[in-house]
């Protein structure tokens, strides 16, 4: 099958969220022409190159000139230093730079197009939330569509003003970790029970799944309502959590993410 873009891009950097973003395209049918990575541990990039059928780079300015597209995934600290490296001849950016404003980014890359996403996890299957700053009118439309149609083959993208994106981020770039712990909690309650931790994990998993496509067509308070009547099971397991603070815990969680991304 063809490819949907003709895009070589380039990881300066391979850490984690590279690393998912890079299974992603690897696996779309329609994914980028090549993948370059260029990292601090050459043999992080070695092995992620290797795991997706792409190439390294021994350095960053090597790897802006092989590249059409620039994945910037290095620490935030390191922006000033890296842009240094590069030079003025940068491709298009993508940056997963946390508390990195497009203001600070364009300081670093004077006229460079970038854009700045925050992908989740899931995007490792193709399957992520990609929120975006929404680019602003000195970006060319052509380089912004061709920017946001590769995000879009690792899941599903959300444009969103710039003030909106740390809480957004809190609610849907931590929260694959969160919905990870629990599952592996309720599974271990099953496997307490007698349920085999395997086939607890694939019930919860299965669960969290459909439950996922069903919020997407119903209200959270009508699935609630339809689980749990009053006088049942599910009703008084709720009656637990709430008695455990769960909700309280969750809304914590979301505020000291906050705290930290600003």
């Amino acid at each position: 099958m063809g490819r949907l873009l003709a895009v070589k891009i380039g990881f300066a950097g391979a850490g984690n969220m590279a690393a998912a973003m890079a299974r992603g395209w690897a696996a779309a049918p329609d994914g980028p022409e090549a993948m370059l990575f260029c990292d601090l541990e050459p043999e992080r990039a070695a092995a992620l190159a290797a795991e997706t059928g792409g190439e390294t780079r021994a350095t960053l300015p090597g790897l802006a000139r092989d590249v059409d597209v620039l994945l910037l995934a290095v620490k935030p600290a390191a922006l000033e230093a890296v842009a240094a490296e590069i030079g003025a001849d940068s491709p298009p950016i993508l940056s997963v730079l946390a508390a990195t404003p497009v203001a600070k980014l364009a300081e670093a890359f004077p006229g460079v197009p970038v854009l700045r996403v925050m992908p989740n996890q899931p995007a490792e299957v193709g399957a992520g939330v990609l929120c975006y700053v929404e680019p602003d009118a000195e970006m060319p439309a052509e380089i912004a569509s061709r920017l946001v149609t590769l995000l879009g083959q690792l899941g599903h993208t959300v444009a969103l003003a710039e003030e909106d994106l740390d809480a957004a981020m809190a609610v849907m770039s931590c929260a694959p970790a969160y919905v990870a712990l629990f599952a592996k909690t309720l599974a271990a309650a099953g496997t307490a029970e007698g349920l085999s931790n395997q086939l607890a994990l694939e019930l919860v998993s299965d669960t969290l799944e459909g439950t996922a496509r069903l919020l997407a067509v119903k209200d959270p308070d009508a699935v609630i309502r339809a689980v749990a009547p009053p006088g049942g099971a599910t009703e008084a397991g709720l009656e637990a959590l709430a008695a455990g603070g769960f909700s309280r815990a969750l809304e914590a969680a979301v505020e000291a993410s906050l705290e930290r991304f600003r």
